[in-house]
């Protein structure tokens, strides 16, 4: 993959918040369609599609069959969260190969409206077992990110107060955007004093848990410049994963968002000052403290002070986040298609009330697992 060559045409978005009763085929069904229409092209030109569930191993057959596409390129992998983001790299290769010109990257599901049963989460430890962890019975993930939370204040300081600036600056977000799921009002206090889940995480340091699909359409920059007035390059793509399980992670504080900003930055030619808008996953608050750090915007040991004070707030000096992340926005189980159709809009000025002035960079970020897979891409409305 090289700077530029591919570029993002349309994008689509349904059954956020609540599916009422459509099921994942069809609100996938639904965002995917609007992909395809919003890049001026027709579901039988697209000849790549690239998806994957946390339910199912047959997905990417499921889903074309249910569009009526016959791919010349599929592919299923999944990195968990960080997928649709590592999926640009995927695309992207695929497109130079020859193996496709037009790619769908979709993905949706409906946790919220149908819950997992105790039998299908069963069966996904044992299809995935973790035998430094299990035998311990963590209430992961959310265990998880905890340990790493408490590591982080206990090495540099970090406080609570600092860790609810997080879900309080997306709710701030999450109240310009209609299509947020959580708008209601939401404080400092309100965070510290929610039910505690597991310490020193409250329920309002945890994403949500919603319903929602995402879509949008891949090809070639120079076929994008035929097909769409305002393609949206992708300068760079980096990814990264040195772990499964958070008990074989060498240090709680540092994340392979290291590597994979660092070969994102590399290959669009471009440093963390050229970054207008980062969109990253934030499914726990202590995750963006700690990809503010790995991505190079602070140092170590100083994402608790480098959110304070509104600073990645409406208004603030470095947007974050702007649609309302996973915090308040949507959380369908693997979030980071919603962080590229969320750069999409700011680079295009179609946000709204939420819009960034000069929001010409926007870096996405992608979490998959327990700070496992890290995938990291540079987008721009230029070249």
């Amino acid at each position: 993959m090289k700077r530029g060559d591919i570029a993002i045409l349309g994008t689509g978005l349904a059954g956020l918040g609540h599916a009422g009763g459509r099921t994942e085929q069809e609100i996938i069904a639904q965002a995917a369609s609007q992909a395809v229409a919003g890049s001026q092209l027709r579901m039988s030109d697209i000849d790549g599609v690239v998806t994957s569930s946390l339910t199912s191993p047959w997905w990417v057959m499921r889903m074309a069959e249910y569009l009526g596409i016959r791919p010349r390129f599929s592919d299923s992998t999944m990195f968990g969260g960080s997928s649709f983001i590592a999926d640009l790299r995927i695309a992207a290769m695929a497109i130079e190969a020859g193996e496709c010109e037009n790619v769908l990257v979709c993905y949706g599901s409906t946790p919220r409206s149908i819950p997992s049963s105790s039998q299908q989460n069963q069966m996904r430890a044992a299809l995935d077992p973790q035998p430094y962890e299990h035998p311990y019975k963590p209430f992961n993930p959310v265990s998880s990110y905890a340990l790493a939370a408490a590591r982080h204040m206990h090495e540099f300081g970090t406080t609570r107060r600092q860790l609810a600036e997080v879900a309080v600056a997306a709710r701030q977000w999450a109240q310009r955007n209609p299509d947020a799921f959580a708008r209601g009002p939401l404080s400092i206090d309100d965070v510290l004093g929610a039910k505690m889940i597991s310490d020193p995480l409250t329920v309002r340091d945890c994403c949500l848990v919603t319903d929602g699909a995402g879509a949008f359409v891949v090809s070639s920059s120079e076929r994008a410049k035929s097909l769409h007035a305002t393609p949206i390059y992708v300068l760079g793509c980096g990814h990264a994963h040195w772990h499964r399980q958070i008990s074989c992670m060498e240090d709680l504080t540092v994340t392979p968002a290291l590597e994979s900003g660092r070969l994102a930055y590399a290959q669009a030619g471009l440093s963390p000052k050229d970054i207008d808008v980062l969109e990253c996953y934030d499914a726990f608050t202590i995750n963006p403290i700690l990809f503010l750090e790995d991505l190079g915007f602070c140092k170590k040991g100083e994402g608790g002070a480098f959110v304070e004070g509104g600073r990645i707030a409406p208004g603030g000096s470095f947007p974050m986040n702007t649609n309302g992340g996973g915090l308040s926005c949507t959380h369908p189980g693997m979030y980071s298609i919603f962080l590229v159709i969320e750069a999409v809009a700011q680079l295009r000025r179609e946000a709204g009330d939420r819009q960034v002035r000069d929001a010409d960079v926007v870096m996405v970020h992608g979490n998959g697992g327990v700070l496992s897979s890290q995938a990291t891409a540079i987008l721009a409305n230029a070249l």
